[in-house]
């Protein structure tokens, strides 16, 4: 049953990378943002107040543009069958093994994003492939996520859902002090915070199907997930049009992951293992930080030397 969680979470990760690529193709493609009426040209400014007509900027009817352009919907459908497979996953496995798992998508992201934005991975890049994927094998491997509990109860939502709502504002309120890269890092995080709640409430609402579909549909939690995803697909898409995927996607997986780990843990009851083991364990998360830095700097992702902007 793990193997077919482990597959099913590989398939989410792959839908999840397709999902970022096409719908970063297409915020790149809606040009960059500037808000409306905004000075225009490189004349000098000066303490006077001018009058215009109002304008529409690039900025403006952003959303509309967006969901006219094929790439983006298709984005978007990956993104719905990337949910299918992951909720497949969480029903079949522990939190703290599924969302992990996913944070594979990084490597599908710059595999694909290769090809859509005509970029060949280097040596480094690869090495970097090579050690992500070992990280994560070793931690799943040493940590041995395991057990737990199918559902939580109410109590333990209403603090959970506090501290990371206030969590996501605050980083929302920090983002908008901030300009391009990080940015874009800081509403990654939030982003991540927001898909990894989302993938505990789903877990939580289908930890009841052995009492049939109808509590499944039943449960307060199903909607809450829906809610939450969707609050998380808006920000997904801000995200994209912060900043480059070079900024944003190290903190969209790694925070998924490792804020799935800790909710495992303390909502769902999953063991993990003590001890010597732990601290491997530990050691390999730092393998797994490093290689996602290092792929972070890929070529790939960043302005090439003949002028081509980074994706």
């Amino acid at each position: 049953m793990l193997a077919l969680s482990i597959c099913l979470a590989l398939m989410a990760a792959l839908g999840n990378a397709a999902a970022s690529v096409l719908q970063r193709r297409a915020a790149a493609d809606a040009g960059p943002e500037r808000p409306a009426g905004g000075p225009q040209g490189g004349g000098p400014r000066t303490g006077r107040r001018v009058h215009r007509p109002a304008r529409r900027g690039p900025g403006a009817g952003w959303w509309p543009r967006l969901v006219r352009r094929r790439v983006w919907v298709w984005g978007a459908v990956m993104l719905a069958v990337s949910g299918i497979f992951q909720a497949l996953a969480l029903a079949t496995g522990p939190l703290a093994v599924v969302q992990p798992v996913m944070s594979t998508e990084l490597l599908f992201t710059l595999v694909l994003g290769g090809v859509v934005f005509r970029r060949r991975p280097d040596t480094r890049t690869w090495w970097a492939f090579a050690a992500m994927a070992g990280g994560l094998a070793a931690f799943l491997a040493l940590a041995e996520p395991k057990g737990g509990r199918a559902t939580v109860p109410a109590a333990d939502w209403l603090w959970a859902g506090g501290v990371i709502g206030a969590a996501v504002l605050v980083l929302i309120g920090v983002a908008t002090r901030l300009t391009a890269a990080p940015k874009a890092a800081v509403l990654g995080t939030a982003t991540a915070m927001g898909f990894s709640c989302t993938a505990a409430l789903l877990k939580d609402a289908l930890g009841r199907v052995e009492a049939g579909v109808g509590a499944v549909f039943g449960a307060w939690q199903l909607y809450a997930a829906v809610a939450v995803g969707l609050a998380s697909f808006v920000l997904l898409q801000v995200t994209f049009r912060a900043g480059t995927l070079v900024a944003s996607q190290p903190a969209l997986t790694l925070g998924d992951a490792l804020l799935s780990v800790v909710l495992g843990v303390a909502l769902f009851e999953e063991r993990v293992a003590q001890g010597p083991r732990a601290v491997l364990a530990g050691m390999a998360v730092g393998v797994l930080v490093v290689a996602c830095a290092q792929l972070a700097r890929s070529p790939l992702v960043t302005a090439g030397d003949d002028g081509e902007s980074a994706w």
